[in-house]
Order: structure tokens, then C-alpha cells, then sequence
């Protein structure tokens, strides 16, 4: 880390040393910070750009749970924000701003980069920084709609940032002559490679896939198999290959999350008013435990905003050792504690919210990827 800090005759700030100054200070500033601290002078411009700075510098940022936000009066836009309860200056961040007349969804996340499908009058997939607004489409077939992105992952062995997509069709298409076996199943697609997609098998029967947003976990990717199901598919992001796990009997509406570095799950009653929360306990032996029965305080929010849904979107934020529950919808985002309180409240007028399951740990380390890829664009479409 020394390599950031420099000798000079004039230091970064006056009465204190260089290395605290950016060890301690710039390292720990929001992304949109270090941005606009840059300009102050060449020093500060430099210390803030080395690979060992931004590497460190992305390890310090939270991750946050993504939500859509819909602008009701230009149906033309679409927002996408990151939630930060721990946040002094405003919860609600302003992430990226999306023409969605391409009809823009967000399907993926990794180290700070966003997959996105964008239609037109075909389907394409693209990936961006939202924080340098690098944006570049991705490589496919001719027929994509075959395709869903079910992760994205760094592949430590190669430093290779890839998509896992799935094939989920057999049928005559124009995809053969990038795959000429036509198989059903997982594909890896590297970034940056001129490669076509590698096939890469999955998991069996094929029919019973219904992926949602993955949790990584220990360096794989988790999945609920399905709604009926009590297993969990587990892709190893290094051998890049697959297992299954099982999960706590729980109710059809359920999803997975991340609990302080551990897998959680996350169930909801059929009402909307009870959330049950399991943590693995045991990696390895696959024991669940039961942690937390939550009664959403149904009442308070109905009487002080005279509100509540038949339905929610429930995401969890994991703080510490502790977390909350992030309930979504309309115009509001309700923060309720593991005690069934309600902490918070945020309103974003004009806007309806939706959480994604997305979760966004924002980087200003650059990727060499990008260049490689068509259309490669900084301050562009899709952003506004």
C-alpha cells in the first residue's frame, strides 16, 4: 500500500501524515467522494488512483440492497437506488438513472458491476460501472431470448469476470453456429473474450430450474431450486461446477440471503405479516438454524401513514451481527428491526419503489475488460 503515498515536499494535508490522510480519510469516503476530490490538486489526484488505493478503497464499501424506482410522472426513466441505513447524510442513494424506453432490468451483480437486458427489437445484454458510467454490450447469439443470467462471478484462477447463462431450450434457433450442439443447460461467458459461451453442464432435471437472485457465499453462488423445493443449488465459482444443499421446510414464499457472511433464508406468510428468518449455522453439515419469528408492526404503519399492502417486497440488510428488514412498495421503503420494530421510514415521492434481490458494493477499480467489448461508452446510453 506504501506505493499510494509518495514522498513530497508539500503534504496532502497540513499537521497530518500522508498515510493517515489516505488510510485512513480518503479510503474511507463514498466512490462520488473520491471523484470529486481528485480536482483539488495532483497529489490527491494521484494517491486516489493506484490499483492499491481503489482495491482498498472497494473493500471498505458496504454492500446495499438495490431498489428499483419507477418515476410516475416520465415513465421514460428508471432509477436504480442503493439503500444505506447506516448512512448520517441520506438513506435512499441515487445510484444510476436508466432511459427505459429499451425497457432496461437489472439481472445480475459483482464487485460493483451491473449486468443489465436491455430490448429492443431483440434482446441484449450489457454491462456497466454505474459509478465510472463505463457501460459496453456483451457478446451473443443471435437469438438470446433462448438465455437467462442466472450470476455473475469472478473466476479467481483466471481474474476472468464471467456470466453464468442458461439455455433453456433445445428447439430449432439461430444459435447454432455459435453453439453447435444446441445443448440445454449452464454456460460460462468470460468477459472481455472474443470466445462464444462455454458449455459448462448444470444441474439435472433441467425442467425444475427457477433460479432467482443469488446470494454468494464462500466464493459459490446459492440458489432456491424452486418454490416447492427444500434444495439449494451451489455453484462453485473456482471449479465451476455444481452441487445441491438442503434447506429448513419453509413456505412457497421464500428467498435466500446473506447473513454476516453465512447463508440466511427469508420466508414470508402467506398475509404479509409474519417473516421467518433460518441461518446456516453449519456450512459444511448443512444445519439450519431458526433464529428469528418477526410480526411486522402492521398496525403503527396503517395508523401513522394510513397504509399497508396485501403485498411487499421484503429484502434483508445485514448489519453487524444484526440486520433489518427492508419493506417495500409504492412511494415507501419501511425499516423494521429483528424485534418486530419499526425503526425507520423513507419516502421517495414521485417514484415507486421495488426492491430486486440486488445487491451493489460500488468501485471506482478499473476493469480491462470494457475496452474489449462493443460499444464501449463512458457518460452514455442507456445512462442519463
Amino acid at each position: 500500500m506504501a506505493e499510494a503515498v509518495t514522498a513530497g515536499a508539500t503534504r496532502l494535508l497540513p499537521g497530518l501524515p500522508d498515510e493517515i490522510v489516505v488510510w485512513e480519510i480518503l479510503v474511507r469516503l463514498p466512490p462520488k467522494s473520491v471523484l470529486r476530490c481528485r480536482p483539488v490538486c495532483r497529489a490527491w489526484r494521484r494517491v486516489t488512483s493506484t490499483r492499491d488505493f481503489l482495491l482498498a478503497h472497494h473493500g471498505m464499501q458496504p454492500s446495499l440492497p438495490v431498489v428499483y424506482g419507477y418515476e410516475k410522472a416520465d415513465t421514460n426513466y428508471r432509477n436504480i437506488l442503493a439503500i444505506d441505513h447506516r448512512s448520517t447524510d441520506t438513506q435512499v442513494q441515487h445510484v444510476a438513472r436508466f432511459d427505459i424506453d429499451k425497457l432496461i432490468c437489472v439481472e445480475a451483480s459483482c464487485d460493483g458491476l451491473l449486468v443489465i437486458s436491455m430490448v429492443w427489437t431483440s434482446r441484449r445484454f450489457s454491462v456497466c460501472n454505474p459509478v465510472t458510467r463505463q457501460h459496453a454490450l456483451l457478446p451473443h447469439p443471435p437469438d438470446f431470448s433462448l438465455f437467462s443470467v442466472f450470476g455473475m462471478y469472478l473466476h479467481h484462477p483466471s481474474g476472468e469476470y464471467r456470466l453464468l447463462l442458461y439455455r433453456r431450450s433445445n428447439g430449432v434457433s439461430y444459435v447454432g453456429y455459435l453453439l453447435p450442439d444446441g445443448k440445454v443447460g449452464c454456460y460460462a461467458l468470460a468477459l472481455g473474450s472474443s470466445q462464444p459461451p462455454r458449455y459448462i453442464g448444470g444441474p439435472e432435471p433441467a425442467s425444475e430450474l427457477q433460479f432467482y437472485t443469488p446470494v454468494l457465499v464462500r466464493d459459490s453462488l446459492h440458489w432456491s431450486k424452486g418454490i416447492h423445493s427444500r434444495l439449494v443449488v451451489v455453484f462453485d465459482t473456482t471449479a465451476e461446477s455444481f452441487r445441491e444443499m438442503r434447506v429448513p421446510t419453509v413456505p412457497a414464499n421464500s428467498s435466500l440471503v446473506q447473513m454476516d457472511g453465512t447463508l440466511g433464508m427469508c420466508s414470508c406468510n402467506d398475509t404479509m405479516k409474519v417473516v421467518d428468518i433460518w441461518v446456516l449455522k453449519d456450512y459444511q453439515g448443512e444445519i439450519w438454524e431458526h433464529k428469528y419469528r418477526i410480526k411486522l408492526p402492521v398496525e403503527e404503519i396503517r395508523v401513522q401513514f394510513g397504509r399497508w399492502e396485501d403485498y411487499w417486497c421484503v429484502a434483508v440488510d445485514s448489519l453487524d451481527g444484526d440486520f433489518l428488514l427492508l419493506l417495500s412498495s409504492d412511494e415507501w421503503l419501511f425499516y423494521v428491526d429483528s424485534d418486530g420494530k419499526l425503526v425507520d421510514s423513507s419516502h421517495c415521492g414521485g417514484q415507486e419503489l421495488s426492491a430486486c434481490g440486488i445487491r451493489l458494493k460500488q468501485t471506482l477499480v478499473p476493469h480491462t475488460f470494457f475496452t474489449a467489448l462493443q460499444d464501449y461508452a463512458v457518460n452514455a446510453s442507456p445512462f442519463i
